[in-house]
């Protein structure tokens, strides 16, 4: 038996649910779920981002809610197919509120990268890799 590599779902834990939605909603990402059930989802290409209150987050895995970091060891990457859409799609989350970590710039393995966080501090990458290809459902594959 292993443990299958079905990675559907991360959960961040957020102060405000209204803000945390309202900032995913204005990226235009589709939301499922009724938030007043205390949490709520939004689809991304391949798993879904689920938004819940960080203190009910940590009482759900039993550990204490202590204030998280800036650096929390974790980011999450939107990769995308060129530098123009990696440049517009970082200006857009900064013009509806995220906050901008890194400018993206050309990195020295031939890409494209910046990070913004959410209302929440959640790092966020965009990234044009050019050796990563992006069919149309959004998802990457990674060359072997």
């Amino acid at each position: 038996m292993t443990t299958p590599a079905q990675f559907a779902i991360v959960t961040l834990g957020v102060a405000d649910l209204d803000l945390s939605v309202d900032f995913y909603r204005a990226l235009g990402w589709e939301q499922r779920g009724d938030k007043s059930a205390g949490i709520t989802w939004f689809r991304t290409s391949g798993t879904w981002i689920g938004l819940l209150d960080h203190d009910a987050l940590a009482d759900d895995v039993g550990l204490p809610a202590d204030p998280p970091t800036t650096y929390r060891g974790i980011t999450l990457a939107i990769n995308v197919d060129s530098v123009d859409e990696a440049a517009a799609a970082f200006a857009h989350a900064v013009g509806v509120g995220a906050r901008p970590v890194k400018v993206p710039e050309p990195t020295e393995w031939g890409g494209y990268s910046g990070y913004f966080a959410d209302p929440d501090g959640h790092l966020w990458e965009v990234a044009h890799n050019p050796f990563f290809p992006i069919p149309d459902d959004g998802t990457i594959d990674i060359p072997v």
